[in-house]
């Protein structure tokens, strides 16, 4: 399977009625998944950031066609951030196992940057240390490890990486992150 160009993954507000998508993704992507309980929470808080991202599905030769933008597209990704006082959360961030290493995940952290639209806004989130791709991506965007929550994912006891993205990081130091010890 080819990566579809970034023109092509659309990125939109996730909704209620995309849930069933996502807890499927859900499942598949994480030992632990969350519950569609806690999808519904997330995205019924005002001050959150949820969205969805998207690739057609259609073959090459029906696109050409005169077919509806949009008519056969798949949820193959999905972000969801809370705001908790002057900090965004990253709070789950997937994408189909099928669709991984293809710029939807990418996608997602540029359309929230572009969002937020802040450029004093500060990120955070939490990573099992052993996932090398989620903190590659992550490091790419300038997240830095600022910690260590020990035995954090109960499915295993595994520690995670907490990681932030602030001006400072942008610069490259931890300056203005609260309680950071690096790891």
């Amino acid at each position: 399977m080819t990566a579809p160009p970034a023109a092509a993954i659309e990125v939109r507000r996730l909704t209620y009625a995309d849930l069933p998508q996502v807890v499927a993704i859900e499942r598949r992507a994480f030992p632990t998944p969350w519950s569609l309980a806690m999808f519904v929470l997330e995205l019924s808080k005002p001050s959150g950031v949820c969205l969805a991202a998207f690739v057609d599905e259609s073959p090459p030769e029906a696109a050409a066609a005169a077919s509806p933008p949009g008519r056969d597209r798949k949820l193959v990704g999905y972000l969801v951030c809370s705001r908790f006082d002057m900090v965004w959360h990253i709070m789950n961030i997937a994408v189909d196992p099928d669709r991984r290493r293809h710029g939807i995940a990418s996608t997602l952290l540029i359309r929230l940057f572009e969002r937020i639209d802040d450029p004093d806004a500060q990120y955070t989130l939490e990573v099992r240390r052993s996932n090398d791709g989620a903190l590659a991506l992550y490091d790419r965007f300038r997240f830095r490890a600022a910690g260590v929550r020990r035995r954090y994912y109960a499915d295993n006891g595994e520690d995670a990486i907490v990681m932030w993205r602030t001006p400072a990081t942008l610069r490259g130091s931890l300056d203005d992150v609260p309680n950071a010890h690096p790891t």
